[in-house]
């Protein structure tokens, strides 16, 4: 099983999201049984480390995020990963538009799997630490959905 989440520059909500993440995986026994990665929609960011904020927040909670680096989208992503999952509607939109024919990939809004369905995770970049915090905590809730998800669809069970 294969996990991708996309933002717009790779530097705040989906190195944020692989990072918590990982650590709802490692909580549930499954980190060895689902690859996760990151990347944006633009090439900004590319190779640079997340936002000094995003790892101050995530470090705060135990969630190391030093050893990511920002990567932009590959069109055989779409190919590679069984989940694509965008953190707002424009990002949902470039990942639709990008999407190739054939593609068998679940492509949809991350914080669907925490029941918000339809609700983006804000962009905190231009906002202050708070920012950061509140999209921890939709990340947090939206990452035991989808780990529940992946855990039923591993014993066979279909979401």
């Amino acid at each position: 099983m294969r996990v991708l989440f996309v933002c717009l520059g790779n530097i705040c909500r989906s190195p944020t999201a692989e990072g918590v993440f990982r650590r709802e995986l490692e909580a549930a026994g499954l980190v060895h049984r689902v690859e996760v990665d990151s990347c944006g929609i633009g090439d900004w960011h590319v190779g640079r480390a997340p936002d000094p904020r995003a790892a101050a927040a995530a470090g705060r909670r135990g969630i190391d995020l030093s050893g990511l680096r920002a990567r932009q989208l590959a069109a055989e992503d779409f190919h590679r990963f069984d989940y694509l999952l965008a953190m707002d509607h424009d990002n949902l939109a470039a990942l639709q538009a990008q999407c190739p024919e054939g593609c068998r990939a679940h492509i949809g809004l991350f914080l669907d799997f925490a029941g918000h369905h339809d609700r983006p995770v804000p962009d905190p970049y231009y906002g202050g630490e708070r920012g950061f915090e509140e999209v921890l905590e939709l990340i947090e809730s939206a990452s035991r959905g989808l780990v529940e998800e992946i855990a039923g669809r591993l014993e066979g069970r279909r979401p």
